[in-house]
Protein backbone atom coordinates (compact mmCIF):
# COMPACT_ATOMS: atom_id res chain seq x y z
CA UNK A 1 0.00 0.00 0.00
CA UNK A 2 2.43 2.40 0.91
CA UNK A 3 4.02 2.28 -2.37
CA UNK A 4 1.17 2.97 -4.20
CA UNK A 5 0.93 6.49 -2.16
CA UNK A 6 4.26 7.11 -2.93
CA UNK A 7 3.56 6.97 -6.64
CA UNK A 8 0.46 8.58 -6.81
CA UNK A 9 2.01 11.55 -4.25
CA UNK A 10 5.27 11.69 -6.61
CA UNK A 11 2.84 12.01 -9.97
CA UNK A 12 0.86 14.25 -8.20
CA UNK A 13 3.74 16.70 -6.63
CA UNK A 14 6.17 17.02 -9.82
CA UNK A 15 3.43 18.71 -11.77
CA UNK A 16 1.63 20.68 -8.77
CA UNK A 17 4.84 22.28 -7.64
CA UNK A 18 5.67 23.60 -11.20
CA UNK A 19 2.22 25.33 -11.12
CA UNK A 20 2.60 26.74 -7.94
CA UNK A 21 6.33 27.39 -7.70
CA UNK A 22 7.23 27.35 -11.50
CA UNK A 23 6.01 31.16 -12.03
CA UNK A 24 8.58 32.33 -9.22
CA UNK A 25 11.17 31.54 -10.72
CA UNK A 26 10.90 31.68 -14.44
CA UNK A 27 12.70 35.07 -14.23
CA UNK A 28 12.44 37.90 -16.99
CA UNK A 29 11.54 36.88 -20.30
CA UNK A 30 14.86 37.05 -22.36
CA UNK A 31 15.37 37.91 -25.72
CA UNK A 32 13.84 35.51 -28.66
CA UNK A 33 16.20 32.78 -30.54
CA UNK A 34 15.60 30.62 -33.32
CA UNK A 35 12.54 28.29 -33.48
CA UNK A 36 12.85 25.00 -32.14
CA UNK A 37 16.76 24.95 -31.73
CA UNK A 38 18.79 22.98 -28.77
CA UNK A 39 21.26 24.02 -26.84
CA UNK A 40 22.88 28.05 -26.71
CA UNK A 41 21.65 28.10 -22.89
CA UNK A 42 18.36 26.51 -23.49
CA UNK A 43 18.78 23.33 -22.12
CA UNK A 44 15.15 22.67 -23.10
CA UNK A 45 15.21 24.06 -26.06
CA UNK A 46 13.36 26.61 -27.62
CA UNK A 47 9.42 26.55 -29.03
CA UNK A 48 7.76 27.27 -32.03
CA UNK A 49 8.45 31.43 -31.28
CA UNK A 50 11.93 31.00 -30.18
CA UNK A 51 11.17 31.69 -26.75
CA UNK A 52 13.08 29.13 -23.91
CA UNK A 53 11.11 26.24 -23.62
CA UNK A 54 12.07 25.90 -19.41
CA UNK A 55 10.59 29.34 -18.74
CA UNK A 56 7.01 28.36 -20.65
CA UNK A 57 7.10 25.28 -19.00
CA UNK A 58 7.87 27.42 -15.84
CA UNK A 59 4.84 29.60 -16.32
CA UNK A 60 2.09 27.31 -18.10
CA UNK A 61 0.95 25.10 -15.56
CA UNK A 62 -1.27 27.56 -13.21
CA UNK A 63 -3.59 28.02 -16.22
CA UNK A 64 -4.08 24.38 -16.73
CA UNK A 65 -3.93 23.20 -12.83
CA UNK A 66 -5.82 26.11 -11.17
CA UNK A 67 -8.57 26.16 -13.37
CA UNK A 68 -9.17 22.37 -13.58
CA UNK A 69 -9.22 22.22 -9.74
CA UNK A 70 -11.37 25.30 -9.16
CA UNK A 71 -14.13 23.94 -11.46
CA UNK A 72 -13.95 20.26 -9.89
CA UNK A 73 -14.64 22.35 -6.87
CA UNK A 74 -16.92 24.25 -7.62
CA UNK A 75 -18.86 21.88 -9.37
CA UNK A 76 -19.02 19.58 -6.20
CA UNK A 77 -20.28 22.64 -4.29
CA UNK A 78 -23.31 22.81 -6.30
CA UNK A 79 -23.53 18.94 -7.00
CA UNK A 80 -23.88 17.73 -3.65
CA UNK A 81 -26.88 19.94 -1.73
CA UNK A 82 -28.86 19.37 -5.49
CA UNK A 83 -28.06 15.76 -5.12
CA UNK A 84 -28.64 15.50 -1.46
CA UNK A 85 -31.56 17.91 -1.34
CA UNK A 86 -33.46 15.69 -4.75
CA UNK A 87 -32.29 12.45 -2.58
CA UNK A 88 -33.88 13.03 0.95
CA UNK A 89 -36.93 15.70 0.08
CA UNK A 90 -39.43 12.59 0.43
CA UNK A 91 -41.41 14.44 -2.32
CA UNK A 92 -40.78 12.66 -6.15
CA UNK A 93 -42.34 15.82 -7.85
CA UNK A 94 -39.52 17.77 -5.88
CA UNK A 95 -36.39 15.29 -7.06
CA UNK A 96 -37.52 14.98 -10.60
CA UNK A 97 -37.86 18.84 -10.83
CA UNK A 98 -34.49 19.23 -9.29
CA UNK A 99 -32.48 15.92 -11.26
CA UNK A 100 -34.55 15.94 -14.71
CA UNK A 101 -33.41 19.67 -15.62
CA UNK A 102 -29.46 18.13 -15.69
CA UNK A 103 -30.26 15.57 -18.71
CA UNK A 104 -30.53 18.37 -20.94
CA UNK A 105 -26.95 18.98 -20.09
CA UNK A 106 -25.92 15.99 -20.30
CA UNK A 107 -27.41 15.42 -24.08
CA UNK A 108 -25.07 18.06 -25.14
CA UNK A 109 -21.06 16.39 -25.00
CA UNK A 110 -18.75 18.39 -22.60
CA UNK A 111 -16.44 19.89 -24.86
CA UNK A 112 -19.21 20.82 -27.84
CA UNK A 113 -20.95 23.12 -24.71
CA UNK A 114 -17.36 24.51 -24.35
CA UNK A 115 -16.78 25.38 -27.75
CA UNK A 116 -20.67 27.00 -27.84
CA UNK A 117 -19.88 29.21 -24.58
CA UNK A 118 -16.29 30.03 -26.29
CA UNK A 119 -18.22 31.20 -29.47
CA UNK A 120 -20.95 33.35 -27.76
CA UNK A 121 -18.57 35.40 -24.64
CA UNK A 122 -14.86 34.18 -25.63
CA UNK A 123 -14.22 33.35 -22.16
CA UNK A 124 -10.87 33.71 -20.27
CA UNK A 125 -9.44 31.38 -18.01
CA UNK A 126 -11.37 32.79 -15.00
CA UNK A 127 -14.61 32.92 -17.40
CA UNK A 128 -13.80 29.22 -18.11
CA UNK A 129 -14.10 27.93 -14.15
CA UNK A 130 -17.86 28.41 -14.28
CA UNK A 131 -18.13 26.69 -17.90
CA UNK A 132 -16.21 23.64 -16.98
CA UNK A 133 -18.22 23.33 -13.70
CA UNK A 134 -21.15 23.99 -14.94
CA UNK A 135 -21.14 20.79 -17.58
CA UNK A 136 -19.67 18.72 -14.36
CA UNK A 137 -22.38 19.20 -12.69
CA UNK A 138 -25.17 17.12 -14.06
CA UNK A 139 -23.04 13.77 -14.10
CA UNK A 140 -21.74 14.52 -10.13
CA UNK A 141 -25.12 15.30 -8.94
CA UNK A 142 -26.64 12.35 -10.44
CA UNK A 143 -24.19 10.05 -8.88
CA UNK A 144 -24.44 12.06 -5.34
CA UNK A 145 -28.69 11.29 -6.04
CA UNK A 146 -27.98 8.16 -6.95
CA UNK A 147 -26.00 7.10 -3.98
CA UNK A 148 -28.39 9.22 -1.63
CA UNK A 149 -31.13 7.73 -2.81
CA UNK A 150 -29.74 4.33 -1.59
CA UNK A 151 -28.69 5.78 2.46
CA UNK A 152 -32.50 7.85 2.27
CA UNK A 153 -34.14 4.24 2.42
CA UNK A 154 -32.56 3.17 5.30
CA UNK A 155 -34.03 2.69 8.58
CA UNK A 156 -31.79 5.02 10.15
CA UNK A 157 -32.59 7.59 8.01
CA UNK A 158 -36.49 7.25 8.98
CA UNK A 159 -35.38 7.03 12.72
CA UNK A 160 -33.78 10.20 12.78
CA UNK A 161 -36.60 11.91 11.07
CA UNK A 162 -39.12 10.65 13.66
CA UNK A 163 -36.64 11.72 16.54
CA UNK A 164 -37.30 15.53 14.64
CA UNK A 165 -33.57 15.86 13.12
CA UNK A 166 -32.93 18.39 11.46
CA UNK A 167 -32.87 18.04 7.37
CA UNK A 168 -28.66 18.82 7.59
CA UNK A 169 -27.94 16.69 10.35
CA UNK A 170 -29.71 14.25 8.15
CA UNK A 171 -28.10 15.67 4.73
CA UNK A 172 -24.80 16.00 6.02
CA UNK A 173 -24.48 14.65 9.76
CA UNK A 174 -25.52 10.87 8.11
CA UNK A 175 -26.13 10.53 4.14
CA UNK A 176 -22.60 12.85 2.81
CA UNK A 177 -20.65 10.87 5.65
CA UNK A 178 -21.63 7.89 4.58
CA UNK A 179 -21.41 8.47 0.97
CA UNK A 180 -17.68 9.95 1.32
CA UNK A 181 -15.96 6.75 -0.03
CA UNK A 182 -18.68 6.68 -3.20
CA UNK A 183 -17.84 10.84 -3.38
CA UNK A 184 -13.50 10.21 -3.16
CA UNK A 185 -13.61 7.68 -6.20
CA UNK A 186 -16.16 10.53 -8.02
CA UNK A 187 -13.79 13.33 -7.14
CA UNK A 188 -10.96 11.67 -8.99
CA UNK A 189 -12.50 10.63 -11.95
CA UNK A 190 -14.72 14.26 -12.13
CA UNK A 191 -10.83 16.48 -11.89
CA UNK A 192 -9.55 14.14 -14.29
CA UNK A 193 -12.18 14.80 -16.59
CA UNK A 194 -11.90 19.03 -15.79
CA UNK A 195 -8.43 18.52 -16.73
CA UNK A 196 -8.68 17.12 -20.11
CA UNK A 197 -11.26 19.37 -20.82
CA UNK A 198 -9.79 22.32 -19.33
CA UNK A 199 -6.06 21.19 -21.86
CA UNK A 200 -8.47 20.32 -24.73
CA UNK A 201 -10.00 23.93 -24.57
CA UNK A 202 -6.68 25.75 -24.29
CA UNK A 203 -5.81 23.06 -27.43
CA UNK A 204 -8.33 24.49 -28.93
CA UNK A 205 -7.51 27.88 -28.24
CA UNK A 206 -10.53 28.06 -25.99
CA UNK A 207 -9.86 30.37 -22.76
CA UNK A 208 -6.33 31.48 -23.38
CA UNK A 209 -4.22 33.10 -26.19
CA UNK A 210 -2.64 31.51 -29.39
CA UNK A 211 0.66 31.90 -28.13
CA UNK A 212 -0.07 31.66 -24.31
CA UNK A 213 2.53 29.75 -21.57
CA UNK A 214 0.03 27.12 -21.21
CA UNK A 215 1.17 23.67 -21.14
CA UNK A 216 -1.60 22.79 -23.58
CA UNK A 217 -1.33 25.27 -26.01
CA UNK A 218 2.48 23.91 -26.07
CA UNK A 219 1.75 21.16 -26.72
CA UNK A 220 -0.58 22.21 -29.87
CA UNK A 221 1.56 25.04 -31.09
CA UNK A 222 5.11 22.89 -30.89
CA UNK A 223 4.02 19.64 -31.94
CA UNK A 224 4.62 20.74 -35.65
CA UNK A 225 8.32 20.75 -34.86
CA UNK A 226 7.97 17.56 -32.55
CA UNK A 227 11.11 15.74 -34.24
CA UNK A 228 13.40 18.85 -34.42
CA UNK A 229 12.85 19.79 -30.73
CA UNK A 230 10.72 17.41 -29.07
CA UNK A 231 10.92 18.93 -25.55
CA UNK A 232 8.23 21.69 -25.78
CA UNK A 233 5.38 18.57 -26.95
CA UNK A 234 7.38 16.21 -24.21
CA UNK A 235 7.56 17.99 -21.10
CA UNK A 236 4.14 19.96 -20.93
CA UNK A 237 2.18 16.88 -22.25
CA UNK A 238 4.02 14.43 -19.57
CA UNK A 239 3.38 16.99 -16.83
CA UNK A 240 -0.46 16.75 -17.79
CA UNK A 241 -0.87 12.99 -18.30
CA UNK A 242 1.29 12.54 -14.70
CA UNK A 243 -1.06 15.08 -12.60
CA UNK A 244 -4.05 12.91 -14.13
CA UNK A 245 -2.39 9.41 -13.16
CA UNK A 246 -1.32 11.03 -9.94
CA UNK A 247 -4.61 11.74 -8.78
CA UNK A 248 -6.43 8.32 -9.88
CA UNK A 249 -3.83 6.30 -7.88
CA UNK A 250 -3.98 8.28 -4.93
CA UNK A 251 -7.86 8.32 -4.80
CA UNK A 252 -7.63 4.48 -5.52
CA UNK A 253 -5.30 4.02 -2.72
CA UNK A 254 -6.81 5.96 -0.20
CA UNK A 255 -10.11 3.73 -1.49
CA UNK A 256 -8.26 0.47 -1.20
CA UNK A 257 -6.87 1.01 2.29
CA UNK A 258 -9.96 0.98 4.39
CA UNK A 259 -10.92 -2.79 2.28
CA UNK A 260 -7.24 -3.95 3.11
CA UNK A 261 -7.66 -3.32 6.79
CA UNK A 262 -11.12 -4.74 6.99
CA UNK A 263 -9.30 -7.84 5.66
CA UNK A 264 -7.02 -8.34 7.98
CA UNK A 265 -9.26 -7.91 10.82
CA UNK A 266 -11.32 -10.70 9.49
Amino acid sequence: MAWRYALALGLIAVPLLFAVLGPLFAGAPESRAVSFTTGRGHWLGTDFAGRDVWRQVLLGGRSVVVVAVAATVLAYLVAIPLGLAAALTGRSWLAELLIRPLDVLLAVPSLLFVLLVAALFRPGPGELVPVVALVTVPDAARVVFSAATEIASRPVVEALRMQGESWWRIAVGYAARSMRRTLAADLGTRLTGALYLVATAAFLGVGVAPDASDWAVMVDRNRVGLFLQPWAVVVPAALIVALSMGTNLLFDAALQAPRERTGEHR
